[in-house]
Order: structure tokens, then sequence, then C-alpha cells
């Protein structure tokens, strides 16, 4: 697990360790979760009202899964895909999509965008990584339009289940034996499993987004309760 320590700190552990997975993260996304994640993508975006020509941006994007459903869904969407760890980057650029999206190395907590410029933001996995959520949201509120949504597919507190013991070795066990075997680097899945159980419930951060100037937020769970997924309005 990866301990507290400074904003500046964790955050290059977090793109360091990104950075060591980047070759087997998708692979090991699909297993894990027996593909559903292509499903919960594919729910986030289906939850937009993208006008036609929209401009989307993709943030903490990987290697651009949630840019290629955009697109599939809005063919017309210009989307700009947006990462801070390169490796990740580097590999999405190899893949094809429906249209190219603008790949752009970015940090969430300082966006190079101006106020006003997208009709949407989305990401994936991304906010229980980020040193600082509440800044993160606040910029995505930001950069988005007037009336600009938002779709957050992240990991959320797991609710009370009836299958919890078996949803506890999935998460404790499971993932960071499949995660070390399939990258060799279990302590990073490890630290994704336990940052997952420590995150926000999902009505947290609805909560957050209203704090961060969101309206009209609504969420659903997934597996479980361990995954979420949020949309909200400027």
């Amino acid at each position: 697990m990866m301990s507290n320590t400074d904003p500046a700190e964790r955050a290059a552990r977090i793109r360091r360790m990104f950075g060591q997975i980047a070759p087997r993260y998708d692979l090991t996304n699909r297993l894990m979760t027996g593909s559903f994640d292509v499903r919960w993508r594919r729910e986030a975006v289906h939850g937009l009202h993208l006008p036609r020509e929209a401009h989307v941006l993709d943030l903490g994007c990987g290697t651009g899964d949630l840019t290629r459903e955009v697109l599939r869904q809005s063919p017309t969407t210009h989307v700009v895909a947006a990462d801070f760890t390169l490796p990740m980057l580097q590999l999405g650029q190899r893949r094809r999509f429906p249209r190219p999206p603008a790949w752009c190395a970015a940090d969430a907590l300082a966006l190079p965008f101006s106020n006003g410029t997208f009709d949407a933001v989305v990401c994936a996995f991304l906010l229980r990584n980020v040193a600082d959520l509440d800044q993160s949201l606040r910029e995505m509120a930001r950069v988005l339009k007037p009336g600009g949504q938002v779709a957050i597919l992240e990991t959320t507190r797991p609710t009370p289940h009836p299958l919890r013991p078996l949803r506890d070795v999935l998460m404790f066990k499971m993932i960071p034996w499949l995660g070390g075997v399939l990258t060799g680097q279990r302590d990073a899945y490890e630290y994704l499993a336990h940052s997952s159980a420590t995150f926000l419930a999902a009505p947290e951060l609805a909560q957050a987004l209203v704090a961060a100037g969101f309206t009209e937020v609504r969420f659903t769970y997934k597996m479980m309760g361990t995954i979420a997924i949020h949309w909200a309005h400027t």
C-alpha cells in the first residue's frame, strides 16, 4: 500500500506506478471485471446528452478506452484525451479510434485549458488517485461550459452487501494476485484495492460534486456496490 505523503510525492508515485503497469493495464481491467468495465464505460457515456460537434475532455484517459466509447456513440465529437502518465498516452497513440483524439499530457489539478472550453468531461478510475479531490472537481467545473456535463466512473467505498465475504476476497486477494501475475507489480494492485475500499462512498462523492458547483447530481451502483457512475451538470 501507499503511505500518506505530501501531494507532490504522492503524485510522483502514482505516475510511476501507472507507468509501470501501463502495458498490461487494459488486459488486467478486463480480467478483473469480467469485461464489465466496458459496459460501465458505455453506460457512463450513454448517460450524457452530447450536442453535435461536442468538445469532450477525457481526463485521466489512460490508453483511451473511454475516449473510444465517446467516439463510438458520438462520432462527430472532438475529444481531448489527457493524462499525466506518459507511457499510458504513448500506448494510446498506437491504437485506432473512430476519430483521432487530441492527446495531451495534463495534471487533473491544474488543467491547461481555458474556462468554459468543453461541453463534457468524462473520467474513469481517476479520482481516487488524485492528491486533491476537491481541486480536481473544481478544475472540471472550470473548464466546462455553462450547462456542461460530467460523467465519472469510479470505485466507491463498498456498500453493505450479502456477498461481502466474496467481494472482499475478490478485492483484497484475487485482484492483487492477478495484477501481480500479469504485470509483476503486485504492490500496485494492492494499492488499487485498498484505495478503492477507502475512497468516498458514492453519496459523499455526490456531495463533493455539489460543493464544487455541480447540479443535478445522480449516480448508480455497479459490481456489488464497489463501483459507481456519477453524472452531473454545471
